[in-house]
């Protein structure tokens, strides 16, 4: 066994999961005793280590322990939400006392209350999504990973002038929700992440860029040699920056700025935007919001999934559904709160969408065979500023990019706005990327938009 401090073998992890149950069962028991119409529970035990390096120093070494009980009682409709770092009963008990007597001061909400018992995950099993692959390796390896990639890096191109940091994390957990319904789940698991973040120089242009990989399991992390060549090559790739005129153009979002268009759908869809009535996206369903080169599919229950879960965070169980199908609307992200607000059923989203993917139509295509379909135009590789609009859809981002001249990409460009509505932007997508990016809940490759605007600022 090696001297990684968070690393637990599954029989230790198990142990620690059957105390944190009984802690819910407990407090959920104590909680109804002491006059609560109903109670909901969130448990929560987790390890991490961060380490960053920069220029060969470490720069950062954090050990994380972290636990902590949320509860929320109800007094019939009134309730309250407290939560707590000790987990012993005796600091519980006087927690669920201050939280009834919130709740007998709160005023009622018509809306609130637990998930139906019938739509609870009572059939899941903690370890089938296979999700706690803990990273077995000591914390000098660790770091020792961090310095090869900063020094990889350096070592491929004289134009590295410096680094903002290669960094390497860790974490491992469980979490346990509990409520007065008789369900109490548990979801264990690991993620593993490391990186770099490069600054480049030419003449008097100074640029900087990053690359970095995501697994639950650590066997499944991209060697240093493709992270520190990966970030080199972006990062040199943005020397030279020229500005251009404004026009209207095609423009290519790449996968990393194509996801934030995805994010901003998955908020137009949430419940809780929906009942507010502050969505572009309010009462679309049914209708067609996207080309019909889009379908967008939830699947929860992958095995290892960054986004998988078995139930929600109101414990009503996940399931697989197409949002998204062939560019129509088929449903919403929903909790029991935000469904009961607009008079539907929960989809089991309550704390967001679980592993979303694209399914790619027949003529997706490359990256490079992207590039060439739109022949002229701009790729989007990043955004900035909050230039969007959720309730209208409109859309004013800062960014940066690359000119296509004749499908070659030609050079970088710099201090430009990109311009549109959300709802022409969706309905404008032309063609789709097969350049899937995995280090994610979202899923998504390249998105070639049809005429936008593209200002020079």
């Amino acid at each position: 066994m090696s001297n990684n401090l968070i690393y637990k073998t599954q029989y230790e992890l198990q142990n620690e999961l059957d105390n944190y149950k009984q802690l819910v069962s407990d407090v959920l028991t104590i909680a109804k005793k002491k006059g609560a119409t109903d109670v909901e529970v969130d448990a929560s035990l987790s390890d991490g280590v961060s380490i960053e390096v920069r220029n060969g120093d470490i720069d950062k070494l954090e050990f994380n322990r972290d636990k902590g009980v949320g509860i929320t009682v109800y007094l019939g409709k009134a309730s309250a939400s407290v939560s707590s770092s000790d987990t012993s009963l005796k600091s519980l008990e006087s927690t669920i006392d201050h939280a009834i007597a919130l709740a007998k001061v709160m005023e009622e909400d018509e809306y609130s209350g637990l998930a139906e018992k019938e739509l609870l995950a009572f059939d899941y099993k903690t370890f089938d999504l296979d999700l706690y692959h803990p990273w077995d390796v000591s914390i000098e390896n660790l770091i020792d990973l961090a310095k090869d990639c900063e020094k990889k890096a350096f070592d491929l191109d004289k134009r590295i002038i410096n680094s903002d940091g290669s960094f390497v994390n860790t974490y491992s957990g469980l979490s346990i929700y509990g409520n007065s319904n008789g369900f109490i789940g548990s979801d264990i698991a690991s993620r593993h992440t490391y990186g770099i973040s490069l600054i480049g120089k030419e003449n008097d242009d100074m640029q900087t860029d990053y690359w970095n990989t995501v697994s639950r399991v650590p066997e499944n992390l991209q060697s240093i040699d493709i992270i520190s060549k990966k970030a080199v090559e972006r990062t040199v790739s943005r020397l030279g920056a020229k500005k251009i005129l404004t026009r209207r153009t095609p423009v290519i979002f790449n996968f990393s700025t194509a996801k934030t268009l995805i994010g901003s759908f998955l908020g137009a869809i949430s419940g809780g935007a929906l009942y507010r009535g502050a969505s572009f996206l309010l009462n679309q369903k049914g209708n067609q919001i996207f080309s019909d080169k889009i379908t967008l599919v939830e699947r929860p229950h992958l095995a290892q999934g960054l986004g998988s879960a078995l139930f929600d965070g109101d414990g009503v169980k996940t399931k697989e559904r197409i949002l998204v199908d062939n560019g129509i609307l088929n449903g919403y992200l929903l909790s029991c709160y935000s469904a009961r607000r607009l008079g539907l059923q929960t989809t089991g989203n309550s704390g967001g969408v679980h592993n979303l993917h694209i399914d790619l139509p027949d003529d997706a295509k490359s990256f490079d065979n992207l590039v060439k379909e739109m022949h002229n135009g701009i790729i989007i590789t990043d955004l900035m500023g909050q230039g969007i609009n959720t309730i209208t859809g409109d859309y004013s981002q800062g960014a940066f990019g690359y000119m296509v001249e004749n499908g070659v990409i030609t050079y970088p460009i710099r201090e430009i706005t990109v311009a549109s509505n959300l709802k022409d932007m969706y309905k404008n997508i032309i063609s789709v990327g097969s350049d899937i990016d995995t280090r994610g809940n979202v899923q998504i490759g390249s998105l070639l938009i049809d005429n936008m605007m593209v200002a020079s600022t």
